[in-house]
């Protein structure tokens, strides 16, 4: 239960430490986010604060996302997400969370969606082994066997098969903080990211260090 922020992912680039040596980074835009609603075990069933960021377009929301940002005299936010908290008292509606919030903090787990890579063979989306590749073979990248025809007659759920491959949500965790320049409101992050360029990102501090 641990607050974070949202940001925009930019792309990557590299920074040199103090002997010269390149590291690899991830440059995150993290524009504020503000406090939407505040949730506690005693009108929700938990403690939590739901947050929202970038702006939104009437025309872009339902009249129920209208009348809840109007109740609480707040600007249209486009995405709203929520952070278990355990101090929901330490919050109120109309509050705003930057960048300052990951200051002291070196490893963060960062979630986002993957890049989708549409409908995929076994090969690629299972690794699976690929067959012999000479002009005799009939067994290229074939999936091969799918189960036996009499018994069980069908296929087990959970059979790896070709599908839809990526676009799903992704975390990695305990990903080095190499940067945070409070005054551009962006955040470096060694090595990779999930997702593609332009999508949110979740930063939140590492569970386990």
């Amino acid at each position: 239960m641990t607050l974070g922020v949202i940001g925009t992912k930019l792309g990557m680039t590299q920074i040199f430490d103090e002997s010269g040596l390149s590291i690899p980074v991830t440059v995150i835009k993290v524009d504020p986010i503000v406090v939407t609603q505040v949730k506690t075990v005693e009108t929700d069933g938990y403690n939590a604060i739901q947050v929202g960021t970038i702006a939104a377009k009437e025309k872009h929301l339902t009249k129920a996302q209208l009348g809840h940002f109007a109740k609480n005299k707040l600007d249209n936010f486009r995405h709203l997400q929520e952070f278990r908290v355990d101090n929901p008292e330490a919050f109120k509606v109309g509050d705003t969370i930057d960048v300052s919030v990951l200051n002291d903090v070196k490893k963060v787990d960062v979630s986002g969606t993957s890049i989708g890579k549409g409908f995929q063979g076994t090969v690629k989306r299972h690794n699976f082994s690929r067959g012999p590749m000479a002009h005799g073979s009939k067994n290229h990248r074939a999936p091969g066997s799918i189960g036996a025809g009499t018994t069980p007659g069908r296929i087990y759920k959970g059979k790896k098969m070709a599908g839809n491959m990526g676009n799903e949500k992704v975390t990695i965790t305990k990903l080095t903080v190499a940067r945070i320049d409070a005054e551009k409101s962006i955040i470096l992050i060694k090595g990779s990211t999930p997702g593609p360029e332009g999508k949110l990102v979740t930063i939140k501090p590492a569970r386990f260090n």
